[in-house]
């Protein structure tokens, strides 16, 4: 019975998802700037996610993803957040004024098929 349990041992591992999280917040703690280290950004990656194993390989991988779309800028050997991507986390701290002008888009049909029940 204990092999059963020893199977779900993939969270063990840090995904892509918790990576970029943890560059993005590795960056934004560090505030270097001019920007973040390679294994500065490792090491507070690490620290945040004890016990976990590092996949370096999976790392690097999410590193290059986020320069390539433009999320981080490369200075030398470092990292940085670039414009674009803190204004998105700006945008992204404050979800209620982002979320507000979709449902307003959405409301008028909603509003215009509301009227006809009540005549109805």
């Amino acid at each position: 019975s204990n092999q059963k349990f020893a199977l779900p041992s993939l969270p063990k591992v840090i995904s892509q998802t918790m990576y970029k999280a943890g560059i993005v917040a590795a960056i934004t703690d560090l505030k270097d700037r001019n920007g973040s280290s390679l294994p500065a950004i490792k090491n507070h990656i690490k620290a945040a996610n004890p016990g976990k194993t590092w996949a370096n390989g999976t790392f690097l991988k999410v590193l290059k993803d986020m320069v390539a779309s433009g999320d981080l800028v490369k200075v030398k050997g470092s990292y940085k957040l670039s414009p674009e991507y803190k204004k998105k986390l700006i945008a992204a701290s404050k979800p209620k004024k982002k979320a507000a002008p979709k449902k307003k888009k959405a409301a008028p049909k909603k509003k215009k098929a509301a009227p006809k029940k009540k005549v109805s």
